[in-house]
């Protein structure tokens, strides 16, 4: 609520700030991405809602190695066009797949991995 109320004075600030990335696209994505997440809630959505119902209808098979780790799925794609049709801006496939690993959403554990196990059982 507190980024979607950033205006063009908040931009310049973050623009001049060491600290983050400084690109003006992405800080303006940014602010925008948070108004479309308020968007959503007032239509009655959430954020958490619409990443979680592109879930894959079956859990992906383990992988053993890092390099056999897709770096974006089907879902993925259908959940980055569903973010731009509610007002996302910089949310590709790829970004869209990283969302649903950080979220949980899919379990991308390497086989044997005791955080896979927990997180399937």
């Amino acid at each position: 609520e507190i980024v979607a109320r950033y205006d063009a004075r908040d931009v310049e600030r973050l623009l001049g700030d060491g600290g983050i990335v400084r690109n003006r696209a992405k800080i303006e994505a940014a602010i925008s991405n948070a108004r479309a997440t308020l968007a959503l809630r007032e239509a009655g959505s959430s954020l958490p809602e619409l990443v979680w119902s592109f879930a894959p209808p079956v859990p992906p098979e383990p992988v053993e190695t890092l390099a056999q780790l897709p770096s974006q799925t089907p879902e993925s794609f259908a959940l980055a066009k569903a973010l731009k049709t509610a007002g996302f801006r910089f949310v590709g496939p790829i970004t869209a797949y990283a969302a649903m690993q950080a979220c949980g959403v899919v379990n991308d554990h390497l086989a044997g991995c005791p955080v896979r196990e927990s997180i399937a059982a």
